[in-house]
């Protein structure tokens, strides 16, 4: 199995870039939403996610972006999702959660949407 990474990078205006690769899965979905607990702790509301890098995500990895959501909503934030790669646009394809997150292709076009 890949290795699971996740990579925090602060951006522009009090945007916050989250790369994840490899697996988001029941294994790591903990470590993940760890990750975004401590942006959102440390009080940035907008967040990308690149999910260039990111194989597969099962539910319990989508599940974690649904809970992140409503905590960077009830702050007036957001979080955009970039360039997810085809298997991981598909799961979110079935399970609904395409109609609610805004995907974009470049980090500018991300950065740009948050403002």
């Amino acid at each position: 199995m890949p290795a699971f990474e996740i990579r925090t990078e602060p951006l522009q205006n009090g945007i916050t870039l989250i790369t994840v690769r490899g697996f988001l899965d029941a294994h790591t979905y903990e470590q993940f939403e760890k990750a975004f607990d401590t942006v959102i702790e440390a009080g940035t509301y907008k967040i990308v996610v690149d999910l260039s890098a990111l194989d597969y995500i099962s539910s319990a990895g989508a599940g974690v972006f649904i809970s992140a959501l409503d905590k960077l909503r009830d702050n007036d934030g957001n979080v955009v999702l970039m360039k997810p790669t085809v298997n991981v646009r598909e799961v979110f394809d079935l399970l609904g959660l395409s109609q609610i997150f805004t995907f974009k292709n470049t980090r500018e076009e991300a950065v740009r949407a948050l403002q």
